[in-house]
């Protein structure tokens, strides 16, 4: 079994080379090094390139959260020490999650909560900095989020404080929230985290906005493999019902700002999970919006991107399926997949839209094949071939538009579709059931596999 040492003792022999010997930090890390690997001991667990202070010999890390403990047990306000101490912890926190981990358990993380939740009237500098800190020792790292952490964010967020302050503590309880279920139902189980959030949507500053606006997304992830079930479904539930209309209202308020419109167009599909919500964001005015919006951005990756992605989680509403259509989004998608077919990703949100539009609608295929779009997406197939989500989302298309329209089947066969399709099978065998569902609708040859059949030993004999 391998022998290991902690990091302190680690620390300790480097600070011995520096002082003792008078050494380099450079000399006295690897001289440190080659004396514990000489005698068998495995490095493996320790932190080798922490910045260190050549004239003490201790790690600025060390050094910085010692200090800030110290000015606070002898109440000593320099606004100055204070930020330059935390500016270190920032900066060594950077470098990876091992240091992250090291600041945590050094109490940095514990020290700035309990800072923060202090009674005293902190300078706007220092609390500033004493936020950015901690979203530096959280990040990738949620398991030091706590209920005490939640109390004080939520607490700082009632003062309505400015821009900056706002956006640091949503990116607090953001980053809480990656890989990390039990602290998402930690945020939404507390009664005050929406209506303490929900003033922020009223806000004029974009950058708050679109910081509001991923914190609801965030705490709507399903990403914590240690979780068998989630309550993400539940999340956006509660969210959708207490601020879509408001989230849906702010698109006319930033409509000639892309990025803010991207980043609301996202929210929204992502909490638009239930039937009558899709329903919600029309009555709002959002259906129309994102049409207009697909006209006034048309170069616009992000927010035709985002309209798809938009357009279709509404669609799983039958009757909003039907209004997408009317309201003329069929020529600007058959526009934007034209004009942007060789963009792999967008062409990925775009086939799926058109494939739910057309789903079980024959009023909406015929709009969409009317377009010229069957070509289009004939084309955007042949462009990304080692594509397997674009293959086998174009399959999906082209299904869905002539399941009950076969009419269109001799345009698609006419224009190459049968070749494409064919190649997809041969090149991506995983998505093999989609593309022959795809070739038999279409009327084309293709082999069906029995995938089961019943044997017995018993006879059945017809007279």
């Amino acid at each position: 079994m391998a022998k290991v040492i902690t990091q302190e003792t680690f620390d300790d022999v480097v600070k011995e080379n520096i002082v003792e010997f008078s050494m380099s930090i450079e000399e006295a890390r690897e001289e440190t090094i080659k004396q514990f690997e000489a005698q068998g001991i495995h490095l493996g667990n320790i932190i080798k390139d922490l910045n260190v202070n050549p004239s003490t010999g201790v790690p600025l890390l060390n050094e910085s959260v010692d200090e800030l403990k110290r000015l606070a047990e002898t109440n000593d306000a320099d606004t100055e020490k204070i930020c330059q101490h935390l500016a270190v912890i920032v900066e060594e926190c950077k470098q990876s999650v091992p240091h992250r981990v090291l600041a945590a358990k050094l109490g940095a993380y514990e020290h700035i909560v309990k800072r923060l939740n202090s009674e005293e009237k902190l300078d706007e500098e220092v609390l500033l900095k004493l936020l950015t800190a901690s979203n530096a020792i959280i990040n990738k790292q949620p398991d030091v989020f706590c209920h005490e952490s939640l109390a004080v964010a939520l607490k700082h967020l009632k003062t309505a404080p400015d821009a900056k302050v706002a956006c640091e503590l949503m990116k607090w309880l953001q980053k809480a929230c990656i890989l990390h279920e039990m602290n998402r139902q930690t945020i939404m189980e507390e009664n005050l985290t929406i209506p303490t959030l929900k003033p922020f949507l009223g806000r004029n500053e974009p950058e708050v906005i679109r910081n509001t606006c991923a914190l609801f997304r965030y705490l709507i992830l399903d990403d914590d493999i240690r979780v068998e079930f989630g309550k993400a479904h539940e999340h956006a539930r509660q969210l959708a019902a207490e601020a879509l209309t408001e989230i849906t209202q702010l698109l006319t308020k930033f409509k000639s700002d892309p990025d803010t419109l991207s980043d609301l167009m996202l929210t929204i599909a992502s909490l638009t999970v239930r039937n009558e919500l899709c329903q919600t964001v029309e009555e709002a005015g959002g259906l129309k919006f994102i049409l207009d919006a697909m006209v006034e951005f048309p170069e616009s990756m992000k927010i035709i991107r985002e309209a798809c992605k938009l357009l279709k989680a509404l669609a799983g509403n039958d009757t909003v399926k039907q209004h997408i259509v009317q309201c003329g989004a069929a020529p600007l998608l058959e526009s934007a997949l034209n004009r942007h077919k060789d963009n792999e990703t967008f062409a990925r949100h775009a086939l799926a839209c058109i494939s739910t539009l057309a789903l079980r609608d024959p009023a909406n295929s015929k709009a969409l094949f009317e377009t010229g779009i069957s070509e289009t997406i004939i084309q955007t197939m042949k462009i990304h071939p080692t594509s397997k989500i674009i293959q086998r989302n174009g399959a999906w298309a082209v299904r869905n538009m002539v399941s009950r329209s076969r009419d269109q089947c001799d345009t698609f066969v006419a224009q190459g579709i049968e070749d494409v399709l064919n190649q997809a099978l041969t090149d991506h065998p995983s998505i093999a059931h989609d593309v022959k569902s795809a070739l038999r609708d279409l009327g084309c040859k293709v082999h069906l596999n029995e995938e089961w059949k019943a044997t017995s030993e018993i006879q059945i004999k017809n007279d």
